[in-house]
């Protein structure tokens, strides 16, 4: 554990006694710091040792024994094949110019050479600053001893130092295509965060004091946490982030009162039940992505916007996709249309008489939302009086790092995946998304759980984030190819229902929410999207991200919005003139919404008396895990 200065002043203190001179120059006199990186009991070291290679031998059997039963196949050569391709781009771009490599060069060795002068002088006595200071947030680099001890410090710096010199000639490789450097520079930084001295335990003071410390029970604690992960994962390691025994979906999260009211094999459609003495007599209808489950929106009910929104005098109704398997794989976006948005459209007409209907897609439940607006257009259907997009990109050219996955060879390594099971494991895409943030969502929890041995803390949002969802064959290959490949939607190019859809047909309001540090929805991303709706669009940006940006209650007084009028021209200028108002965004739509149409009508209870309810929400579609 990491020692405090007045641990320090007590080891010092200690180890003054009766027998000690004031000017003993001994070794056994060395400075008591360095006891915390002495062995006090081998013996129960080498216990627990020989405990951990058991676990470990635990660990192993629960990564072979799927492989050895042709359960698991694994992909990785494909995966470590592109980064060699792509880093391979790089490298030639460099080697090319013997005076382009040779500035490279000097440029790390003229870094190193000033780290190295600085720790000579300070190993004089001298105070320096670091040649790499940290970023502003950096985390992994706590503990004291990172800049006291002189070799972690070292240690520290020379992987700044290495890690962004590595991204820069990235950065400036002026040779390579755009796509190419996008992926360059992610893998790079997957590699830099994965290599980080903080993640490994003889490169880590935090890490070495605490094996140290517990005679290596961290280790054996940490083995048997990684064992129990893989078998959880059948075959593949699937990290825990947080205590997920503590969670269930319907008795501590998704607790909004309501009723499943219509489904189909493709979703199932929940009515909320009201709060308010009168509603608004256009419903609501949320469309959800199906790439997560839908109770981001009703996590709990200081978080909710489903019970928020409820509280406002909506009749709130929420589609819950199915978490496909083999009998859905060739179920496509026409068929969520069909079966998902038209059978709520449906449901609403029947259990509330209304034929408007205000609706909400949140991710790439906005962009099929989207999409299906534009074929509604063309086929004359026009239930929908107005749209609101949740972090929604309908323009992909800006799409973020999530277009490192995207090209027509790994999209067809993904199509070839699915092929046997019709569908793609949700473990899949978590791993992604994780990816996107690996420095805050992977190497945190390796070393927490398997390094320190420590359970992870239970922590709603991160359940959420493990509770992941399959994905049909051919909904995630047309969702790939239509839209982060070819970018089709934005360009006239998509076919549903028989023929393309247009996004300038699309006339309704529009409300896009965008989140301003989003990494898989860039704001700019969504900016530009605005642009190609025919009808009259309001851009809100919202402070933080993909989740936090949306999920951001008015009582809970957080980050910020920005507005400034129609979105158009530059993005950056737009943000630059924009008005901030700190808080919740939420008010503001709800003023957005009833500026529409504040008509007050009865409340109305789930089926409205003509649908007969099938069970109580959240429903069974959500509470499916894989």
């Amino acid at each position: 554990m990491p020692q405090d200065h007045s641990d320090r002043e007590a080891l010092h203190r200690d180890g003054k006694d009766e027998n000690m001179s004031e000017k003993t120059t001994e070794p056994h006199s060395a400075p008591k710091a360095i006891d915390k990186y002495v062995l006090k009991d081998p013996e129960a070291f080498a216990r627990n040792l020989a405990r951990m290679v058991e676990q470990a031998g635990k660990a192993a059997a629960a990564w072979a024994e799927p492989r050895e039963k042709g359960e698991v196949r694994d992909t990785m050569s494909d995966s470590v094949a592109d980064v060699v391709k792509t880093l391979s781009k790089v490298s030639e771009y460099w080697l090319s110019d013997p005076k382009r490599a040779l500035d490279a060069q000097t440029r790390l060795f003229t870094g190193y050479m000033g780290l190295w002068t600085n720790a000579i002088r300070r190993a004089s006595g001298e105070q320096v600053g670091d040649v790499a200071p940290e970023e502003k947030g950096e985390k992994r680099f706590g503990d004291p001893d990172w800049r006291d001890n002189a070799f972690f410090d070292f240690l520290r710096q020379t992987y700044l130092l290495t890690s962004r010199w590595a991204n820069d000639l990235v950065e400036h490789a002026d040779g390579l295509d755009e796509h190419t450097r996008h992926k360059a520079g992610f893998y790079v930084k997957q590699i830099s965060n994965a290599i980080s001295p903080s993640n490994f335990l003889v490169t880590n003071p935090e890490l070495f004091k605490e094996t140290i410390a517990t005679n290596g029970e961290n280790l054996v604690r940490g083995m048997k946490m990684l064992a129990e992960d893989i078998d959880a994962g059948h075959g593949d390691l699937k990290i825990r982030q947080a205590d997920y025994s503590r969670f269930a979906v319907g008795t501590n999260m998704a607790l909004t009162p309501g009723k499943v009211v219509a489904q189909s094999a493709v979703a199932q459609i929940i009515q909320y039940e009201p709060s308010t003495e009168t509603v608004l007599k256009r419903p609501l209808l949320i469309c959800p992505p199906w790439i997560n489950k839908f109770y981001i929106l009703d996590l709990n009910p200081e978080k909710s916007f489903i019970r928020w929104a409820v509280e406002q005098g909506h009749t709130v109704f929420v589609i819950s996709w199915v978490n496909p398997d083999e009998r859905h794989a060739r179920l496509n976006w026409e068929d969520y249309i069909r079966e998902g948005i038209v059978l709520a459209l449906d449901t609403i007409e029947k259990a509330t008489g209304e034929r408007e209907v205000n609706a909400i897609g949140y991710c790439v439940g906005g962009t099929l939302l989207a999409a299906a607006l534009a074929m509604f257009a063309r086929e004359g259907e026009t239930r929908i009086a107005s749209a609101t997009l949740f972090t929604t990109q309908v323009d992909f050219t800006h799409a973020g790092d999530l277009k490192v996955f995207v090209d027509n060879d790994q999209i067809q390594a993904v199509e070839d995946s699915m092929k046997d099971k019709g569908y793609l494991d949700g473990s899949k895409m978590a791993t992604a998304f994780n990816m996107l943030r690996s420095g805050d969502l992977i190497w945190p929890y390796v070393v927490s759980n398997y390094m320190k041995g420590k359970e992870p803390m239970p922590f709603d949002l991160l359940y959420w984030n493990s509770d992941s969802t399959r994905m049909t064959a051919a909904n995630h290959s047309y969702y790939l190819r239509n839209c982060y490949l070819e970018n089709n939607l934005a360009n006239d190019r998509m076919w549903l229902g028989g023929a393309p859809v247009h996004m300038r047909d699309v006339k309704v309001p529009i409300y896009n929410l965008a989140a301003r540090e989003d990494h898989i929805a860039p704001a700019r991303s969504v900016f530009e999207g605005c642009k190609h709706f025919g009808g009259e669009v309001t851009y809100v940006m919202g402070g933080s991200g993909h989740i936090a940006g949306v999920i951001n209650p008015p009582d809970k007084v957080k980050y910020q919005f920005w507005t400034n009028g129609k979105p158009q021209g530059d993005f950056d200028a737009w943000v630059e003139n924009a008005t901030v108002t700190p808080g919740s965004w939420w008010p503001h739509w709800q003023v957005w919404i009833e500026a529409m149409d504040a008509t007050r009508v009865k409340p109305r209870k789930p089926g409205g008396g003509k649908l007969k309810p099938i069970e109580d929400a959240p429903g069974s579609y959500v509470k499916v895990r894989v």
